[in-house]
Parts: structure tokens; sequence; C-alpha cells
């Protein structure tokens, strides 16, 4: 079932429902290198586990408040949280039988992830050791008893859940529960020894592996069969604040995030194979009832884990060609030297991110730079920028870092940061009450002969050098003073919140970005019927606001071209009688995740174009600081646009977004055969200075 809105408007969470089934797409598709489709399975599984823990439990709590979501008050929560249950179930068996094949064409490539009942005793030697000298340190048995509570077990691990039979006991049946420790120091994945000299790999999963020596462990009890099933806990991830104004938003963070770990369920995953008295026994110790999702599963969980599935056969892996350096920047040259001539665009993760980084290590130390302000919401776990920006700080440069601590699910990360920068004399801010700060900007401002000059950085991404190569983004690197002098501005409203300030050239939310992007909109339909060039595009990953959407309506039903490119959520019915046949839209999944937002408008013929770290959505709009930068090269415009139009033509990766979420391939009808990643590539490689 479909739901829609009196509006037209497609139900989000069926349509995030649709886009990861396009990832799950990947994981069947042949063409695909092996290994990577089973890394896409990874994909999928992580990417409904946070499904699950953030807009299942939101429905959830909406469910018992009585209440309906805040963008869609017409829908009833209940009947979606019925749609998601439903599609849930066919993807999960959609996985289960990819998963299969995927297994089945790995054993034809020397590749065998094997069962218990394929150990050879050889092998059995080299596992009990393997338990014994790096997995048996982490492993502690909880004993379940009737009489005492459950015992808590951590959000998003997978547990072993063990029955022990004995005929001769009192107490016939007992049972305990195992967490399986996968941490930086035990994979998932045991590759084991090649014992037979062969081409063959084989591997064994963590959970077998202890499954195998289960009698090591429970060697104190006497008892005539043992078995395992797993289980997995997926919980709310909603964060609870405590209102005591005496704790600092560091403290409440920190509390919040330890409550966050015991949050109520909103899944309990189980082997369907396990005992029916075993189920129940369970079920009723964590509380669950019918209304909970306690949903049948496979012998495994958490394939998440499979995001770092071991390659063992280079030949069956995905191979990224080198990272390329833009043509304007030449090695160990002054970066700030060619950005005073020219606008510079990023594009990741074809460009190399190491141009932002030795950026801010010139900074550093450049002896007229005085100051550096960044915003912070996403860093990698051994941050080169963060070590560029405490160095900037010990060689005397006023630095400035605002930090998202409300960044979901790096919550921690962003606390630990807050200290370590602020132990090396870095100004932090922790941004404003209500409003999450989303905004990817840095501004380095130089003095010479006592003039300011700034430099400004304006991204669609983190400053994160691990997603940046991984994650499509774009960073406009310019010297344009204009610009700087409202990045400044908008740096100045987040130290002092009380600030407002007016901006002709940055577009910032939540105090005007609807606003101009319906003005701009309400523009080309002006345009239209003066008979002058109208035409929308734009590239996205969620497009879910009603208000815009419907003024996209409005454009299409004048006339006006409408072109989308959005990977995620997308909430427009682009088969709408009233729009003529003037939207369209693609989704394009491929090996590196789409993450850059960029808009086109015709504006008459003299285009305007726009990079944004937002995407159209309410949270994105209203309740978050977020900077859309007007595109002034014509340079840069250029290869905005051309990056555009190949996307637009991809015939392999692209899938055409229907009101159905079809997710069908866009024909290639006997063009040339155009994959955009790989042709963006070659285009960005093409280019000379």
């Amino acid at each position: 079932m479909q739901l829609t809105t009196n509006e037209n408007i497609l139900n989000r969470e069926i349509s995030w429902l649709s886009f990861n089934e396009r990832v799950l797409n990947e994981a069947a598709d042949t063409r695909v290198p092996m290994l990577e489709r089973v890394r896409f399975l990874g994909i999928f599984s992580n990417n409904l586990d946070e499904f699950f823990r953030v807009r299942v439990a939101s429905m959830r709590r909406l469910v018992a408040l009585g209440k309906s979501p805040r963008d869609f008050p017409e829908q009833d929560p209940a009947k979606i949280l019925e749609s998601i249950q439903k599609k849930v179930l066919k993807l999960q068996k959609k996985f289960s039988d990819i998963y299969n094949k995927i297994l089945e064409e790995l054993k034809h490539e020397g590749v065998h992830v094997i069962g218990i009942k394929d150990i050879t005793p050889q092998e059995g030697e080299y596992i009990h050791q393997y338990f014994t000298d790096v997995v048996s340190a982490y492993i502690v048995p909880l004993i379940l008893s009737p009489k005492l509570p459950f015992p808590y077990l951590r959000d998003k691990t997978i547990c072993l859940a063990v029955k022990l039979v004995s005929k001769k006991s009192k107490l016939k049946v007992k049972y305990a529960i195992i967490e399986i420790p996968v941490n930086p120091r035990i994979s998932r994945f045991v590759v084991l020894p090649n014992f037979d000299n062969s081409d063959n790999v084989r591997i064994l999963i963590l959970d077998d592996l202890i499954r195998y020596c289960l009698d090591d462990i429970f060697f104190m009890f006497d008892y005539d069969s043992i078995k395992a099933y797993t289980i997995k806990i997926t919980r709310d991830a909603e964060l609870d604040f405590d209102d005591d104004i005496s704790k600092s938003l560091m403290e409440k963070m920190s509390q919040g995030l330890v409550k966050r770990l015991s949050g109520r369920p909103v899944r309990f995953v189980y082997d369907s194979e396990m005992d029916k008295d075993m189920l129940n026994f369970i079920s009723l110790k964590m509380g669950l009832t019918n209304r909970d999702p306690i949903i049948p599963g496979g012998r495994y969980h958490n394939f998440k884990d499979y995001m770092k599935f071991p390659s063992v056969k280079p030949s069956l892996d995905n191979v990224n060609p080198p990272v390329l350096l833009h043509r304007d920047i030449d090695p160990h040259s002054s970066i700030i030297d060619v950005v005073k001539k020219k606008d510079i665009m990023l594009h990741y993760p074809y460009q190399s991110f190491k141009h932002y980084i030795d950026l801010l290590r010139e900074a550093a130390i450049d002896p007229d730079v005085k100051s550096i302000k960044t915003t912070v919401y996403r860093v990698a776990s051994h941050s080169k920028v963060i070590n560029a920006l405490i160095n900037a700080a010990k060689n005397g440069k006023d630095v400035t870092v605002v930090i998202e601590l409300l960044a979901r699910f790096d919550e921690e990360a962003n606390i630990e940061w807050s200290t370590i920068l602020q132990e090396a004399g870095v100004k932090v801010l922790h941004g404003i009450a209500g409003l999450k700060i989303h905004a990817k900007m840095t501004l380095i401002k130089r003095v010479v002969n006592k003039k300011e000059q700034f430099f400004s950085y304006l991204g669609t991404g983190n400053f994160n050098e691990d997603t940046a190569s991984t994650y499509c983004d774009d960073g406009l690197l310019t010297a344009d003073q204009e610009i700087g002098n409202e990045v400044a501005k908008v740096f100045d409203f987040l130290e002092h919140n009380y600030k407002r300030y007016n901006y002709s050239h940055l577009v910032v939310s939540p105090y005007g970005m609807r606003k101009h992007f319906l003005k701009l909109i309400s523009n080309e339909i002006k345009n239209k019927k003066a008979g002058k060039k109208a035409y929308i595009h734009l590239k996205m990953n969620s497009l879910i606001d009603e208000t815009l959407i419907k003024q996209l309506y409005a454009a299409a039903k004048a006339g006006v071209s409408i072109k989308l490119i959005v990977r995620g959520i997308c909430t427009v019915q682009t088969d709408l009688k009233e729009s003529n046949g003037n939207i369209k839209a693609i989704s394009i999944v491929d090996k590196y995740l789409e993450h850059s937002r960029f808009f086109i408008f015709a504006n008459g013929g003299d285009e305007l174009y726009y990079i944004s770290s937002a995407d159209w959505m309410i949270r994105n709009l209203d309740h978050r600081i977020e900077v859309a930068c007007p595109v002034y090269s014509k340079e840069v415009q250029s290869e905005l646009r051309n990056i555009f139009d190949i996307q637009w033509k991809d015939n392999v990766k692209a899938r055409i977004l229907d009101s159905e979420m079809s997710n069908q391939y866009k024909p290639q009808k006997g063009e040339k055969v155009i994959r955009a990643q790989i042709e963006i590539y070659e285009y960005l490689k093409s280019l000379k200075s």
C-alpha cells in the first residue's frame, strides 16, 4: 500500500525503504564486483538498523501519544507502521535470496563461507586455539534465571541465546546469553589458514566459531545437548535530556547517551529455528508483547559487519582509479595564491580531499593568517583536519571551531573532540539551542598591509577525509570578499545568537532558505509565462518538503521543465496529470555515495547556481543552520552543469523515480552506455588549466 497525502505527496518512510531497496539492488547486480556486492548487503543492513532506531522509533512514540507526523499531519502513524512492516518483510526475503545466491557465486570463485559442519579436523584445532588466544577473553556468558531481571543487552549488538538441556539436573533447561564481540581486534570474519595449499579461501563467521566452542565456554555445566541461536535488539535512538539548568550541554549530552543505550527496543530479531519455549521465555523476560516488532530472521544478524567483508581476492573486488589533483593546484605550492586568482571547486572523491587539509596546514604557518574558523559535524576517527587546526592554534592563530554535539551517532566522538580542541587552546562553540549546525564552512582571515582578506570554503559534505574517499561532495574555495564577509556574519551569529544579519549572497536557514527557493521557483513560472527560458535542475539527497514540492507542482503545471536527481527520499509524484509530464526524476546508487547538493535555475537564460549543505526537508530548512552558496565563476558553473548533464544521461546505475516506487533502471535504448561516476572521473581528468 502506497501512502500519499491529500496534497499528492508520497509517504516519506516508504520512499526511504524504496531507496534502501535500490541499495539492495546493487548487491543483486552481477555487473558489480562480487565482494563489493557483499558490502552492499552490509550497507543495506546498516541503513535498515538506523531506520528502525530513528524513524520507526519515532512512529511508535507517535502511536503511543496518539499524534500524527509533524511533516504530514493527515497520515495515521499506525497505518504507516503497518506499511513499513509489510515492506520490510518483503525486503528481508529479497535480502536472504540475494545473500544465498552470492554465497553460491563466491563458491565458484573459490571463496567459501563455511558452516560448522564444513570444518575439517585440522581447521577445528586452529579454531579452538584461536578461540583460546583471541576470543575467549571477550566472552562473558550471562546465565538467565526466572527469578532475576533479564540482563541488559547493548543496542545493535548480536548475541547468541544458548539453551542447555540436561536430563539429570533438577532444572532440566538452562538459558544463557553470549554477546558476540566484534571490535577493532576481532573481525566478524575469520579467514582460516590454507591447509591444503589450494587457491580456495575459507571463511568462518565469528558466530559459528563461538558455536563451535560452546563446550569450551560451558565446561562446568552438566548437559546432554546445547544449542545456540542468534538474537539482536535495536533500540530507540532518541536522546532524552533532563532540564536541569545547572548542567552544561556537554553534561546533558553525556547523560543522554547513557540513557540511549537502554532505550526501549524497537525491533527484536531472532533465529526462526529457535525453540518456541525459548522464544517465549526470552520475550517474557524482556517485557515484549505482541504489539512489539518481534521478527523471525535467519541464522545470522547484524549484516552491517559485511561492509567490512575481507578483500580476500583482489580480482573479485572493486578497484578505484587514482585520486585526481585539481588542475590548478600544484603539490607543495600555495593554495591561497591560487584562490586569490580564481574560484576553485573540489569534487570529491574524484579529486583529493588533501587539498583542503593542505589549505589548513598552509594557513597554520602563514604569518599573515590571523584566524581560522570552521564548523564540525562529523570528522574522521583519526582526523587530520583536527590535527591541522590544533597546529594552527599552537602557531598562535586565533582558531574557532563550532562543533555540533547533536550529530546523530557521533555525539560521543564530538564530545571527545571538544575536550581535545579546548585543551589545545582552540575556542570551541557548541551552537544554538534547538538548531543543529549542519553548514559546512571554513573562513580564513589574512591581514596584509593592515587590510583584511577573507578566504572561504563552503561545501556540501563533512570535513572528513575518510568519507571524502567514498562520498560524492563539492567544496567551493573562493576569495570573493563579499561572500567572505557574509561567512564571517554567519560565524558571528553562531557565537552571538542574539544577532541577526541580512545576506545578499548566502542563503541561510532557518531564516530565509525556504523563502528564497520559493521565490526562485516562482521566478521560473513568471519567465515561462513571459516566453523566456525556464527550467529547474536539482540534485540532492532528499526532497520531502511539502511547501517546496507544491511549488514545483505549480511550476510544472505552468510548463517549467523540472529535472530531479535525488539519491534517497523523494516524495514527489512525477506522474500527476497536472504536471503535464514536466517533472522527471532519477536516483543514482553506485560505488560512491551521492551526497552533493546543487541547484540550477534557468533565470531567463542567465543561469543561477547554488551549492548547499541542505536537502529540501523540514529539518534542514526550519531546524538547522544551513548555508547555500551562489556559484559565480563561469568556469565552476560549467563544471556543475556538465556533471549534472552526465548524471542525467546515466543509463547504467540511474533508476527512474515514479509514484509506484518501482525502481526500474533507466532504459538504454541503443544509446552509448553511460555510467555517470566513471564518466565524471574521465571528464574531470580531461580538464586543463
